[in-house]
């Protein structure tokens, strides 16, 4: 008498009807929004201005803020390969998630390539009156990094707990990008355009990943602690004040009977402009895989 032993299958979850046209117009943003920023802050004089003052009003705010940053900066790659490389490993061995895992670490690595292509092959900053230097710095490499780190770590989470490390994740690329400009390393444009260039290819990764279907299903926000919504108001929030502190440190420098001469006011302006792009993108992000990961009582296709 001879006995067959049924080997384990996946349960395909694929991803939730209409959520790739979601995901191609998300790519398609995002290398659009990265287009715009280059133009803007690097073709215009207006963003050149905003961006070089930003820089240069760093100069007030360095000094234990700076040194913190130095330190900081110092351990980012290490802090990012060694995030990235527990959890990826964590769920390829345990979970046995090999191409996943290659699908994010490949991505990861594209997005860094490209950030060194783009800055050797974009052309240096144009003369429009605004005294700068001329050695293109758009995108950041350190905040490349960091972002497309979280990003990885993000697209190997299983959906309950997505939210909670977009926030994380999201958080510690704004740190990482902040800390540049604190530096004195690089203007705030060039972290919005790390963000955008690590979402252009992180997205479409994350869709790769979806498309397996292996573990891509949940109960929905408010399950789980990793899927609670206070990981996605948290980052509303905080992206709503940053945007005050922006329309104020402008207003008061902006032309009027009160307008002030600026000191900081532009650089804390660009620091807004990192927090609210980098948290607009993990609220985008988070939301996006949540609508296309489907519910464990929908039918399956």
């Amino acid at each position: 008498m001879t006995s067959s032993r049924q080997l384990p299958t996946r349960t395909l979850a694929r991803p939730a009807p209409g959520s790739a046209f979601l995901f191609v117009l998300s790519t398609v943003a995002c290398i659009a929004g990265l287009v715009a920023t280059y133009w803007f802050f690097v073709q215009t004089a207006t963003g050149q201005f905003i961006d070089e003052s930003a820089l240069v009003e760093a100069v007030d705010i360095h000094g234990p803020a700076g040194k913190a940053a130095t330190q900081f900066l110092d351990w980012l790659p290490t802090i990012s390969l060694v995030m990235a490389a527990v959890v990826v490993l964590f769920v390829t061995v345990i979970r046995r998630h090999w191409a996943e895992a290659g699908i994010a670490v490949a991505a990861c690595i594209a997005a860094n390539v490209a950030t060194q292509v783009l800055k050797d092959l974009l052309p240096p900053r144009p003369d429009k009156g605004v005294l700068t230097l001329e050695l293109n710095s758009l995108p950041s490499g350190h905040t490349t990094l960091a972002a497309s780190a979280a990003a990885a770590v993000f697209l190997m989470a299983s959906p309950r707990w997505r939210p909670m490390a977009g926030f994380v994740g999201g958080t510690f690329a704004i740190a990482s990008g902040a800390s540049t400009l604190i530096n004195q390393w690089h203007r705030p444009a060039d972290v919005v355009a790390a963000f955008l260039l690590v979402g252009a290819f992180m997205i479409p990764a994350g869709w790769l990943i979806l498309r397996r279907g292996s573990w891509n299903e949940w109960d929905g926000f408010g399950q789980h602690l990793g899927s609670a919504r206070i990981w996605l108001a948290l980052p509303v929030l905080i992206g709503l004040a940053s945007a005050g502190v922006a329309v104020y440190s402008l207003i008061r420098i902006a032309p009027s009977p009160w307008q002030e001469t600026s000191t900081t006011n532009y650089f804390w302006a660009g620091i807004s402009l990192i927090v609210i792009a980098g948290y607009l993108a993990t609220v985008a992000t988070t939301s996006l895989f949540a609508f296309a990961a489907r519910r464990r009582d929908a039918p399956r296709l």
